[in-house]
């Protein structure tokens, strides 16, 4: 591991310290004038040791906030009642928690480990029941059935799960295509299960 790698300095590769009239090299990297955001990490400027000390002493995080938001930002659990990806109901399924659902972070990890070894018991059980195979049980799960079901009620699973995700019965929200997508896959799975023959 480089010994410099914890103080922020970069390989030089030619750059120069953008701020004006210092001929020093741009060693380090500071936030520049587009910030982050959805189109991507944004721009940087360069700046050589003493320079960015001189920015980083004038640099202001909350610059911009109200009281309120500057108060919410330095909460210990900023940032958790967000739903991340993995916790989204279009992502896990109808039975797995989300970020939203819980005020203290400990309790969502604890109860998306709880709905995990759940489900592993349920897949368990059912593959030892013989009829299906492993990979017909995934599909079930992702249905929200069980090994009790026929034809009938696979055929009116799917088709209120298309009806409940697919974006023309959403006014136009894509947000459950991945989901769809799962569905679509595992009903072409169990249509084809010589248990439901």
């Amino acid at each position: 591991m480089r010994g410099d790698r914890f103080h922020g300095r970069f390989e030089t590769e030619g750059r120069q310290c953008h701020a004006p009239g210092c001929e020093e090299a741009g060693e380090f990297r500071a936030p520049g004038p587009r910030g982050s955001s959805f189109d991507g990490p944004g721009d940087y400027r360069w700046l050589c040791l003493e320079h960015v000390r001189e920015f980083n002493s004038g640099y202001d995080w909350f610059e911009g906030m109200s009281a309120d938001e500057i108060l919410a930002a330095q909460s210990p659990v900023a940032g958790w009642a967000s739903t991340a990806r993995a916790f989204r109901a279009d992502e896990m399924g109808d039975a797995m928690p989300r970020w939203a659902d819980y005020e203290d972070p400990l309790e969502a990890i604890n109860a998306r480990a709880a709905g995990i070894k759940s489900r592993a018991q349920r897949q368990g059980e059912m593959q030892m029941n013989g009829r299906f195979a492993a990979e017909e049980v995934q599909a079930l799960q992702v249905l929200g059935l069980n090994v009790e079901i026929d034809r009938p009620k696979l055929r009116r699973r799917y088709s209120e799960l298309v009806r409940r995700y697919h974006p023309d019965r959403n006014g136009g929200d894509r947000s459950h295509e991945v989901r769809l997508g799962r569905v679509v896959e595992a009903y072409q799975v169990l249509r084809k299960s010589r248990a439901l023959s």
